[in-house]
């Protein structure tokens, strides 16, 4: 990918992450970007960094998590990406390849405190999994695993009207895509889980 492109690919996943209206599959990353205001830039020598360190899909992943990593995305400035990208790409690498470990493991803590139904109650405010997930004891990737197995994203933004539940579930709608799962795999882990 030449360095133009790790641009256009860091605009098109910074938009597909803030906001709500722009989807970097369906516009076909997309955005308006040109060669010129990208030779102005004094961070230029960034993207041409990271060109030539990692391959066409290791700088989409490289990029992807470090926007879902962040708390806004929309204040994630270049630099923030230069001096910590690597540590929390690194983080996000060891995540995806122990995923379903993760999920276990984080499930059973979970069921194991909490009965199914309580779990997605939001009757009283924030149910469980989102403060979980807040308190860092669920990650991102097994939240957006149980809103494919459980679909409670859409109930959850009827409910709860408050801009934590929003910016986190900008967050589960964004990454989704970027987390090809087998679904039906985790289906059966949980299963097991809930019915020990």
């Amino acid at each position: 990918m030449a360095p133009f492109d790790v641009y256009v690919n860091y605009l098109a996943l910074k938009s597909h992450f803030s906001s709500a209206k722009y989807d970097y599959f369906k516009y076909n990353k997309k955005v308006r970007a040109s060669l010129t205001s990208f030779n102005k830039r004094s961070d230029k020598y960034f993207f041409e960094k990271t060109s030539r360190k990692y391959n066409d899909k290791e700088i989409v992943d490289f990029l992807v998590s470090n926007f879902v990593s962040t708390d806004n995305t929309q204040a994630l400035w270049i630099g923030e990406i230069i001096n910590s990208g690597e540590r929390i790409y690194r983080e996000w690498m060891k995540r995806q390849q122990s995923l379903t470990y993760l999920f276990k493991e984080q499930s059973e803590e979970l069921f194991s405190e909490t009965k199914l139904e309580n779990v997605f109650d939001c009757s009283k405010g924030h149910p469980i999994v989102l403060k979980k997930f807040l308190s860092g004891k669920i990650s991102i990737e097994t939240l957006v695993i149980f809103d494919k197995i459980f679909l409670f994203g859409n109930s959850f933004d009827k409910k709860l009207l408050d801009p934590v539940w929003e910016m986190v579930s900008l967050k589960i709608k964004k990454y989704s895509p970027f987390l090809p799962i087998n679904i039906v795999n985790y289906k059966k882990t949980l299963r097991e889980i809930i019915n020990e």
